[in-house]
C-alpha cells in the first residue's frame, strides 16, 4: 500500500460536476489500496471574485483580513469533495490549513511554511479515511489565518507529502505535463517525459506556471517524487526527478520559459561609492519586495545607473520606496517601465555545451528583438525585452534550439 498526496487545481474543481469527477478519481485510487491525502484549490475564478469584493470596499485591504477572506475559497472545495467521497461510500475528513496545523510565518498573503503537525492526518489514514486538506493556507503562531501566495496549493501538497513521507506527490491540473514552453504560444511545444528538479526550478522561477517555485524547492529538498498529470485524461504526465536522464546529454535546452509579470526600475545618477547598492536595495528588501535581475552601469562622472526588476504588482510600492531613497541623494532620479517581459532558455545540457548564449542572442537578433538586460545561472540564460516582442522571442528560441514538434490539436489538453 502506498501513500499518495494528490493536488487538484482550480479548474479541476471548478464546478460541482468536476468535483464529482475528482471524487471518482480519488475513489479509484483508494479502491486500489492506496492511502490518499487530497489537497484542493478554490474553484477557478473564486479567489479573484473574493479579492474583487475586497477592493469594492477598500483600495488597500489589510493583508490579515484579505487572508481571512480568500482562504474561504479552499474551505468550500474541501467540504464539497469530502461530501462527494462520503456519497461514494468512503470515509473522508476535510481540514482547513489551521485545523491540520500548517504552521507558517506571519507574512500575510505570501507566508512561508515552518512546520506541519501530521498526527491528525496519520490518525485519519490509519482509520481508512481519505484526508482532504485546503491548499494555499496555514496559520501563524498567533492563530492568524495566513495564505501562501498564488499557486500556494502546490506548495501545500508537496509540504504535506514531505511531512507524511508520501510515496508520490501528484499534481493534477489542466495540462498533461510539463512542456518545452507554453503550448498556447507555440503550437509545436512538446510534453517532456521527465525533467530534473533543477530545470523545473529554473522554469518555475522564470515564469512557467505549471508549478509554484516553492513547491519545486520543497520537492527537491525533501526528495519528494513529483509528477504533473492531467485531471481528467489518462497519461504518464511528466516526472520531476533528482536524476538526469541518460539521454539528457543530447538536448542542450529543456524548455523556454517566459514571464509577463515584470517591471523595471532605474535609479539614475547614483554616486559611485561603496554602499550605494545597499542604500537602494536595502529599503526594497525591508519592504518585502523581491528583486530579480540587477544591472549596474558606471558612467565617467563617478555616478552609476542602477537598474533592477520586480514583480509588476510590486512596482508602485517599490517606486514609492525608491523616491524616498533618492530624496537623500544629489541629482538621482527614478524611472520605471512596466512594459517589459523576461524570456529564458533552461537546460542542464548547458553545463557541457558551449555557445548557448551566442545562439540565443543570434536568434533574437534575427527577428529584430533588442535585449535590455541579461542574467545567467549554471543552467539558464534570461533576457529582459519589450513585452510586445515576448511571444515572437519564445517562438524564435523554441525553433532555434530544435524544440519544435508536431503542431498540437487545438482541442488537446
Amino acid at each position: 500500500m502506498s501513500l499518495i498526496v494528490q493536488k487538484f487545481g482550480g479548474t479541476s474543481v471548478g464546478s460541482v460536476a468536476r468535483i464529482e469527477q475528482v471524487a471518482d478519481k480519488v475513489a479509484a485510487f483508494r479502491a486500489s489500496g492506496h492511502d490518499i491525502v487530497v489537497v484542493v484549490s478554490a474553484m477557478s475564478g473564486e479567489t479573484n471574485r473574493l479579492i474583487g469584493m475586497a477592493h469594492e470596499i477598500t483600495e488597500h485591504p489589510l493583508p490579515r483580513e484579505l487572508d481571512v477572506l480568500v482562504s474561504t475559497g479552499e474551505q468550500v472545495t474541501t467540504a464539497l469533495l469530502a461530501m462527494a467521497l462520503e456519497k461514494r461510500g468512503l470515509s473522508a475528513r476535510s481540514y482547513t490549513g489551521s485545523q491540520v496545523r500548517i504552521l507558517t510565518d506571519s507574512a500575510h498573503t505570501k507566508a512561508r511554511i515552518r512546520e506541519i503537525d501530521n498526527q491528525r492526518m496519520h490518525a485519519d489514514l490509519a482509520r481508512g479515511s481519505v484526508v482532504v486538506v485546503a491548499g494555499f493556507q496555514g496559520v501563524d503562531e498567533h492563530g492568524n489565518i495566513t495564505t501562501l501566495g498564488r499557486g500556494g496549493s502546490d506548495t501545500t501538497a508537496v509540504a504535506l507529502a514531505a511531512a507524511l513521507k508520501a510515496d508520490e506527490c501528484q499534481i493534477y491540473t489542466d495540462v498533461d505535463g510539463v512542456y518545452t514552453t507554453d503550448p498556447r504560444v507555440v503550437d509545436g511545444a512538446r510534453r517532456l517525459d521527465r525533467i530534473t528538479f533543477e530545470e523545473m526550478l529554473e522554469m518555475a522561477s522564470m515564469g512557467s506556471r505549471v508549478l509554484q517555485i516553492r513547491a519545486v524547492e520543497f520537492a527537491g529538498k525533501y526528495h519528494v517524487p513529483l509528477r504533473v498529470l492531467h485531471s481528467f485524461k489518462d497519461g504518464p504526465g511528466t516526472l520531476i526527478t533528482l536524476e538526469e536522464d541518460e539521454s539528457m546529454e543530447t538536448p542542450t535546452i529543456a524548455g523556454i520559459a517566459f514571464n509577463r509579470d515584470e517591471a523595471k526600475l532605474t535609479v539614475r545618477g547614483v554616486p559611485d561609492t561603496p554602499g550605494a547598492a545597499y542604500r537602494i536595495l536595502g529599503p526594497i528588501g525591508e519592504a518585502n519586495i523581491e528583486v530579480d535581475v540587477i544591472v549596474q552601469n558606471v558612467a565617467g562622472d563617478n555616478t552609476t545607473d542602477f537598474t533592477f526588476t520586480v514583480a509588476r504588482n510590486d512596482l508602485a510600492e517599490a517606486e514609492a520606496v525608491l523616491r524616498e531613497v533618492v530624496a537623500t541623494m544629489d541629482s538621482a532620479e527614478v524611472r520605471s517601465d512596466s512594459r517589459i517581459a523576461k524570456v529564458s532558455v533552461v537546460g542542464v545540457g548547458m553545463r557541457s555545451h558551449a555557445g548557448v548564449a551566442s545562439q540565443m542572442f543570434a536568434a533574437l537578433a534575427e527577428v529584430g528583438i533588442n535585449i535590455q538586460m541579461i542574467t545567467t545561472s549554471e543552467i539558464k540564460i534570461s533576457v529582459i525585452i519589450e513585452e510586445k516582442y515576448m511571444e515572437l522571442a519564445v517562438r524564435a528560441l523554441h525553433s532555434s534550439f530544435g524544440l519544435d514538434g508536431e503542431p498540437r490539436d487545438e482541442h488537446a489538453a
